[in-house]
């Protein structure tokens, strides 16, 4: 079976990697042949064994597509429970200015507010053109989903980390409450 996944030209060498070695990791991890047209930036995943793998196989893509580096778009290969999942804010950025204001919010001063949504969720994120990604298990990419989507319609920062800081303590509760 074969399955396409577009990512755009400036991420064709992140897929590759340095002699190959990303591309040639992922073959062999997720039993799949990965052709990549570095024109068009369509990579093509053939699938060797089951399903599953192509599956992984491009998540994994379209991570290090949305701007993940390759080590850490691998964590969707941690755990079968990963995730990954993309917010497009171009529908509510509709101009440049827009965009660049929303992004900004979203990754913060020398990337501070990505760093402690990162920190109090346990996810990954990534803010790469009109997108924002993230990875990670499912309470916790819905927690970091949440917490990108107050920042981009525009509650301030301290809002935003003290819903974090709830969500945290909330699941340390919950988790005594299961063992107690």
């Amino acid at each position: 079976m074969t399955q396409e996944v577009k990512i755009p030209n400036d991420r064709i060498g992140a897929i590759i990697g340095k002699g190959g070695e990303t591309r040639k990791f992922l073959e062999k991890m997720l039993h799949v042949t990965l052709e990549v047209d570095s024109q068009s930036g369509l990579i093509e995943i053939i699938n060797k064994e089951d399903s599953l793998s192509e599956i992984r196989a491009m998540e994994v893509i379209k991570a290090i597509g949305r701007g993940f580096s390759p080590e850490r778009a691998k964590k969707l290969l941690d755990d079968d429970d990963m995730i990954l999942t993309l917010i497009d804010i171009s529908d509510i950025a509709d101009t440049p200015q827009k965009l660049a204001r929303i992004r900004g919010r979203i990754i913060g001063r020398e990337g501070k507010a990505r760093e402690q949504i990162e920190n109090m969720t346990g996810a990954l994120v990534s803010v790469y053109g009109k997108t924002v990604g993230i990875i990670g298990m499912p309470d916790q990419m819905n927690d970091a989903h949440t917490a990108v989507t107050m920042l981009i319609n525009g509650s301030d920062h301290s809002t935003v980390f003290n819903f974090l800081d709830r969500k945290k303590k909330e699941a340390k509760l919950d988790v005594l409450n299961y063992y107690y």
